[in-house]
């Protein structure tokens, strides 16, 4: 399964589960708002997309919106205010993936 995470800038938030989640499924992270944001090839590599935050779905809608419709795109609802490897976002996100992304992955 192949998981593209992204966020904001793709420091923290993304970066941090790109990194924690690796073992389970291939994975990259991405950025919305950087200097190099999310390009159409890694949303085409994607088969789910996790957004940190709703609005990154929205802005995902905007710039590519052919793809949008044909991809599956969770939010974990995570807010920018931690840093990278922070404890605490780690707990965060190892939570949010096993209740809202393995019950999704589980199905394919």
């Amino acid at each position: 399964m192949k998981v593209l995470f992204i966020c904001n800038q793709n420091e923290n938030r993304s970066k941090t589960a790109e990194e924690l989640f690796k073992r389970e499924y291939e994975t990259k992270s991405a950025g919305l708002f950087n200097n190099n944001p999310v390009s159409k090839k890694e949303i085409k590599w994607a088969d789910i997309i996790v957004v940190m935050e709703d609005n990154q779905r929205g802005e995902i809608a905007k710039r590519f919106p052919n793809l949008y419709m044909q991809k599956r795109i969770l939010s974990l609802n995570v807010p920018d205010v931690y840093s990278y490897q922070d404890s605490e976002l780690v707990d965060i996100l190892e939570k949010k993936m096993v209740e809202i992304v393995e019950p999704i992955v589980a199905i394919h």
